[in-house]
């Protein structure tokens, strides 16, 4: 087992694990916050934060299977079904998103930390699985987007998966809403109809751009690889 696929390993056992800590203990009573009452356990499902930590676990769960029966080839001459899948879970969702949850998580938090995780909540969600769900996202993707090399989809394509994606999830939310007379995050409470369809239209503004921002980085950093792969 190399490096590589034991660090794929690592991350993967770090992910699964905080995606189980949070679902079996971390129980948020309703008296305490509203944000802990809808929908129960299952409530967790709510949160596009537990949503994108079980991608990044799916996503280098992947990667291992990738290290020990796919390639890692920059160029293979028949690239396998599980290096395509992983060559395109990472630009089209699990980076766009990791950047996505992170940015806005600790952007709004240091603003005003009671309109995305209020101060009550600190008794029952535990500091290192806060950053497991809002740090360690980025800095494990951004490490993965380092040291290995994949060729980016058309925009279109990226796009299209992404923003699909992020439109499930807005239906979403709006359903819990619906059902449970309550919005996930505290921050759409203070919001009124006009503000949150802009907040909404600039978020996913945002996770385009973070897309964007995804495949110029990676078009940076592996810009020598790309430039002898085109020389062959």
């Amino acid at each position: 087992m190399g490096v590589k696929t034991l660090c794929h390993g690592l991350a993967a056992l770090h992910f699964w694990f905080g995606c189980y800590y949070d679902w079996n203990y971390v129980q948020i009573p309703s008296e305490v916050h509203r944000m802990g009452a809808s929908f129960g356990k299952s409530g967790k499902l709510k949160f596009l934060t537990y949503w994108d930590a079980l991608l990044q676990a799916l996503f280098f769960t992947i990667c291992v299977i990738n290290d020990l029966v796919g390639s890692n080839e920059e160029a293979p001459k028949k690239t396998p079904l599980i290096r395509k899948i992983k060559d395109l879970i990472l630009p089209c969702l699990a980076f766009p998103l990791s950047m996505f949850v992170g940015l806005t998580f600790w952007g709004i938090y240091f603003v005003d930390r009671e309109l995305i995780f209020p101060q009550a909540l600190d008794k029952f969600f535990p500091a290192w699985l806060n950053h497991v769900m809002h740090t360690n996202i980025m800095i494990f993707i951004l490490i993965e987007l380092f040291t290995s090399y994949r060729k980016y989809p058309t925009r279109k394509v990226g796009l299209t998966i992404l923003t699909s994606f992020m439109l499930v999830y807005l239906v979403w939310i709006h359903i819990i809403h619906a059902y449970s007379g309550m919005w996930v995050y505290p921050i759409l409470e203070v919001l009124n109809l006009p503000l949150r369809i802009v907040f909404f239209i600039g978020l996913l503004g945002l996770s385009t751009s973070l897309y964007v921002v995804g495949e110029k980085l990676n078009g940076i950093v592996w810009s020598e690889k790309k430039h002898n792969l085109k020389k062959r």
